[in-house]
């Protein structure tokens, strides 16, 4: 098994949100994070719409359209092959489609905390993904799963890999960090420990 094929075999496996192994004492994550409905639920008048990662994504993309029918195990690491698929398949995550139902409402959704800017004031800024580990322990998810956001207030307390509830407006814009690439953004209005809802 080459390095390449580990390579794609680990981005293959973290497309849509895949569930990743969390440490003890850490919830385990699977899509959707404890948000019920696919594309989320109502909540009452004045209060955020719960969504859910998989809403995130347009329904009609395939991140795996163009590798369809490759064995990629059959790729040395030496071959050009391999390097050129794992650099288009990194390429069409970053560049991934937003659902334009989404953009502008104002929403809540769980994830984990990725830090980008912190300061003695609370972290101002990080990326909220939908696993443990995404960005630090393993390559970076497609954009449209990755949130970038701004907490207004900055939020103290907060660590990395912890797990959040964020509330806010939900907009887009392409955000590339030294963690990963983002197509949404969300000037998060409220930041709050992660609970899992009664079913």
């Amino acid at each position: 098994m080459t390095r390449v094929f580990l390579s794609l075999a680990v981005l293959l496996g973290l497309a849509g949100t895949a569930t990743a192994q969390a440490p003890a004492g850490v919830p385990a994550m699977k899509p959707p994070l404890a948000a019920p409905g696919a594309a989320g639920v109502a909540a009452k008048p004045g209060e955020p719409r719960t969504i859910t990662w998989e809403a995130l994504v347009p329904a009609d993309w395939d991140p795996f359209k163009d590798f369809k029918g490759i064995d990629f195990q059959m790729l040395d690491d030496g071959d050009p092959r391999a390097n050129e698929w794992l650099k288009k398949m990194r390429q069409a995550w970053d560049d991934a489609p937003v659902n334009p139902a989404l953009v502008g409402q104002v929403v809540r959704i769980p994830g984990f905390v990725v830090p980008l800017e912190d300061s003695k004031e609370g972290l101002k800024e990080f990326l909220l993904v939908p696993y443990f580990g995404a960005c630090i322990h393993s390559p970076p998810p497609p954009a449209n799963q990755i949130i970038h956001v701004l907490p207004n207030p900055p939020v103290k307390g907060v660590r990395s890999m912890d797990t959040v509830w964020i509330s806010g407006k939900l907009t887009t814009g392409k955000t590339d960090t030294y963690m990963g690439a983002s197509s949404y953004r969300i000037e998060a209005t409220q930041v709050a420990p992660y609970k899992e809802p009664a079913r």
